[in-house]
């Protein structure tokens, strides 16, 4: 995921962060786009695709999943504490994700709204709710994120 400037706005960041969407090949696979992002939210969208589904033509789980865990991220991604640890080479690793599937996706395109709950210097709580186009929910999902100082990053030798 795109990393941010920490010094820059988020309304600086926001082009940026959308470029790096359009390049990333992750988010090309599975087609997220993002929608909306600031300070502790985030909105993405996926659309339904044939080869997104499980056996039974409706969107996988694990698809689904994957839209949640990104927009909870990217929701963290402009948060003052996460700029200020990047600073210091620092990053965010996931450290539980939980979905609660609601209603199957056979067509169309689904919203992940997410919002950081608590923003601790270590450790980040954050809630995803997914809706299909007409509103109706589909998923929803919560996180925990850990950010892990540079120098753990490190990799050791000897």
């Amino acid at each position: 995921m795109a990393e941010p400037n920490p010094n820059a706005s988020a309304d600086a960041e926001r082009p940026r962060l959308r470029e790096f969407f359009k390049t990333f090949a992750f988010f090309q696979l599975m087609g997220f786009e993002l929608v909306d992002v600031e300070p502790g939210r985030a909105r993405l969208a996926m659309s339904w695709r044939a080869d997104l589904c499980q056996p039974a033509g409706i969107m996988h789980g694990g698809a689904i999943a994957s839209l949640v865990d990104t927009s909870i991220a990217h929701s963290i991604l402009l948060t003052p504490v996460y700029k200020e640890a990047h600073k210091q080479g620092g990053r965010i690793v996931s450290l539980d994700l939980r979905i609660k599937y609601l209603r199957p996706v056979s067509a169309g395109k689904i919203f992940c709204d997410a919002r950081v709950t608590r923003l601790g210097r270590q450790i980040i709580h954050a809630v995803a709710d997914v809706t299909d186009g007409e509103g109706k929910d589909v998923a929803s999902g919560d996180s925990i994120y850990m950010l892990v100082a540079g120098d753990r990053l490190q990799k050791k030798t000897g």
